[in-house]
């Protein structure tokens, strides 16, 4: 009986090397690299997770600087994760010039409010709300057009010369934005030839 077992599981060692061998002499027939060549596994970046990883990128263009060619409006995230991260604004215009670069918490973009200082949500509540943030950040109801409505009163943060630029001009351009401290405005002024910033 023992006998039988041992001749049976020898054959079947046998019928699975040969079957092996089958295999691998028609994978060697087929394949354009060295079949005795050492394997070396494909190089990867081989970097860590760090404060300068780009772990998402949204972009859009729109006229802000200039009526006749857009501009690129670009929101990056830095950081080891998308809680801890900082977002990055850059405003581009057509000729490649940076008219803007904010950096702002991740947590500015939590698009749910309720989650902002819920000390039950899971950290991928939040993180799910900062990316739905992220991806709704260039809506285009973001962009106002007067950036300014005439009637509006002209806030400290900007200078009497600055405000009458943007108030007077019909065809400026206006970007709303959650920043750490609420809404912002971006304006840009073609009198001035730069970006102006308004706290709403």
């Amino acid at each position: 009986m023992t006998t039988s077992i041992c001749k049976l599981g020898a054959i079947a060692a046998i019928l699975l090397t040969v079957s092996s061998c089958v295999s691998t002499e028609r994978e060697t027939a087929t394949s354009t690299k060295n079949p005795h060549a050492e394997f070396t596994p494909p190089n990867g970046r081989g970097q860590r997770v760090g404060g300068a990883t780009v772990l998402n990128t949204v972009r859009t263009t729109h006229t802000f600087s200039d009526p006749q060619a857009p501009d690129n409006f670009i929101l990056q995230m830095r950081g080891p994760r998308v809680l801890s991260s900082r977002v990055h604004l850059f405003v581009v215009n057509s000729k490649g010039d940076t008219l803007r670069h904010e950096v702002l918490p991740a947590t500015a973009l939590l698009d749910d409010r309720t989650l902002r200082n819920n000390q039950s949500a899971t950290v991928r509540d939040k993180e799910i709300s900062i990316l739905r943030g992220m991806n709704n950040f260039f809506n285009p109801s973001h962009f106002v057009q007067p950036a300014v409505p005439t009637s509006a009163t002209q806030p400290a943060e900007l200078d009497a010369q600055a405000w009458t630029s943007l108030r007077d001009d019909p065809r400026a351009v206006g970007f709303d934005y959650p920043s750490g401290s609420g809404e912002t405005r971006l304006a840009y002024s073609h009198q001035l030839n730069k970006v102006l910033v308004i706290n709403q």
